[in-house]
């Protein structure tokens, strides 16, 4: 599916991605990690609380550096990544006996651990984690207003309405447990959210919401809210990406042709607003300074127009693939490190533009970096 000229690139790119990773899982075999302090990663399962109740075990990024395993394991067929994100994935069974900080993002946490660890296994006892997660989440749906509700009841904010676009990520879990288990009521919810997502959230120009509001107990739309990006209105990047490429996952999963369209809309919107360097800001509209940018929104639409390209027409192919493979490009040439000196591979990621950390290491940027490399080497990744 890619050019010539661009397949002795993705080899050396992925041998450099297999060679650190064989060192850096040795490394960090013993943790969760999140992000790296002074070049080493630290370890989000051994932190009991930080910012609130969903810190520690129960964030939200827990589930990537299993990923990352789980891919190197169906890269190399080396049964030491299985077994350290098997680990980490038996760490993750707190989070069920705890039962309070869980969230939406538990398909953010178990599709890449557990059930990809059934996947590629066939282990029972992953479905099963698999299986429980995939309830928690439905048991997160609003009826009414017909979305999964984000986040929990916190300090000052009331959520019991709110909804994000990065929860498109989340029902994939869903859609398996479907498929699993042969029952269209997980796949009902899921559908059901993506379609309150397509109507409330994708804007005309192809642009997305990061949060909406809706009225818990009317399901009336109330308001949408910056979120993570530079302001109300606005257009944060990452949300931009959860929109492209949830949406291209739901089609792959249902056949909804109305989803696949909604996912070429808003990477109409992204290809259109990729800067000249291919280094993509935190916001699409955010000031000129301070330029703050954000790799993690870079490599998750690169494997996010990696799957559209599979699903569209022939002539269509290379307008996608060949964005996605400029992003990486960028990537691989300004932000990346695939030395020893910084345990994480992308040096410039942005968890939010009015954070207090900025252009720093977060380990979802590594996992969808290395994610999209390997689906343009091998063609058959299949974690969502």
């Amino acid at each position: 599916m890619i050019r010539e000229q661009d397949k002795s690139w993705v080899e050396e790119t992925v041998n450099k991605i297999v060679e650190k990773m064989d060192w850096v899982s040795d490394k960090s075999k013993d943790k969760i990690p999140y992000t790296t302090v002074n070049g080493v990663h630290d370890d989000r399962s051994d932190i009991t609380k930080t910012f609130g109740i969903d810190d520690g075990i129960n964030w939200w990024t827990n589930g990537f550096w299993g990923g990352m395993l789980w891919l190197m394991y169906h890269e190399t067929g080396d049964v030491k990544y299985a077994d350290i994100a098997r680990g980490t994935e038996e760490k993750l069974d707190k989070c069920f006996t705890d039962y309070y900080g869980l969230h939406h993002d538990v398909g953010f946490m178990y599709l890449p651990t557990a059930v990809a660890d059934y996947r590629l296994t066939g282990n029972q006892e992953s479905r099963k984690r698999g299986l429980h997660a995939a309830n928690i989440l439905a048991g997160r749906f609003n009826p009414v207003g017909k979305f999964l509700r984000a986040w929990n009841d916190g300090a000052t904010d009331d959520t019991r309405g709110w909804a994000i676009i990065d929860c498109l990520f989340n029902i994939p879990l869903l859609y398996w447990a479907s498929e699993e288990t042969n029952d269209p009521r997980f796949k009902q919810i899921a559908m059901m959210h993506a379609d309150t997502v397509m109507e409330n959230f994708v804007r005309g120009d192809g642009s997305v919401c990061h949060i909406v509001e809706f009225d818990p107990n009317t399901g009336e739309r109330v308001r949408d809210y910056g979120g993570q990006g530079y302001g109300d209105g606005s257009s944060w990047t990452r949300g931009q990406t959860w929109g492209l490429y949830g949406f291209v996952i739901s089609y792959q999963h249902t056949g909804k042709q109305e989803y696949l369209d909604t996912a070429k809309k808003i990477a109409h919107y992204f290809i259109a607003n990729i800067p000249e360097d291919g280094i993509i800001p935190v916001d699409f509209r955010q000031p000129k300074e301070p330029a703050w940018c954000d790799d993690t929104a870079a490599a998750i639409a690169a494997g996010g127009l990696i799957e559209i390209a599979r699903q569209v027409e022939e002539l269509e192919k290379e307008v996608y693939l060949n964005a996605a493979i400029r992003l990486l490009k960028a990537l691989d040439k300004n932000h990346c490190d695939y030395g020893r000196e910084n345990d994480c591979f992308l040096q410039k990621a942005t968890a939010a533009y009015h954070s207090q950390e900025h252009e720093f290491n977060i380990i979802y940027g590594d996992y969808y970096y290395i994610e999209a490399m390997l689906k343009l080497k091998r063609h058959d990744i299949c974690i969502w």
